[in-house]
């Protein structure tokens, strides 16, 4: 089937072999939950500060998503052009490098659309400046208690302290008017 093929058409073949293979492995990975990332924790201690951007921007082009996508593409498009186009061997190198590159570019977009839907889920305290609640636990004259706050529709209990000293009692609704390290400081409602 292949022994009319010449070298490059057999290298475009095994490119596109591999790149495939690659893809459709790391594909099957996916969809089966088995495509875990090896956390590798390694601590270096570095006072470099050099003022460039991070080298992941770099590296993320460097994956095997990149690597497969780029060889499958490149052998594909190569292999096309000089077989069926008959376009010859220049062209058809430089063809299969564009769709090599414009495919790692395409995957490199997709993860970068990917990390923008990420969100850290981290509640800053100093977002809970306004909202509304009930003391939980009484809040003792200069000491600390607890409040229930509807914060970010959700029900959070936190420490608390009244701004004047004051004691509040359980069950009194209150506003929380500013944050001093983690601790609300809270007023009551009239």
């Amino acid at each position: 089937m292949f022994t009319n093929f010449n070298s490059l058409e057999m290298f475009f073949l095994a490119c596109a072999v591999i790149g495939g293979g690659l893809v459709l492995f790391k594909l099957v990975l996916q969809f089966l939950g088995a495509d875990a990332h090896a956390d590798v924790d390694i601590d270096i201690d570095t006072d470099i500060d050099g003022g460039h951007p991070g080298s992941d921007e770099g590296f993320r082009l460097l994956s095997l998503h990149g690597f497969s996508s780029f060889f499958m593409m490149f052998g594909l498009v190569g292999l096309s052009l000089f077989r069926q186009s008959q376009v010859g061997v220049t062209l058809s190198l430089a063809g299969a490098v564009a769709a090599g590159l414009a495919s790692v570019w395409i995957i490199g977009k997709l993860f970068q659309g990917a990390a923008r839907l990420q969100s850290s889920g981290t509640l800053k305290t100093a977002d809970a400046v306004g909202c509304n609640g009930t003391v939980y636990l009484t809040i003792p004259t200069g000491g600390t208690g607890r409040v229930n706050i509807n914060f970010r529709n959700r029900l959070r209990e936190f420490d608390a302290v009244e701004k004047a000293g004051a004691m509040v009692a359980t069950g009194t609704p209150v506003r929380v008017v500013g944050v001093r390290a983690n601790i609300l400081v809270v007023e009551t409602i009239q």
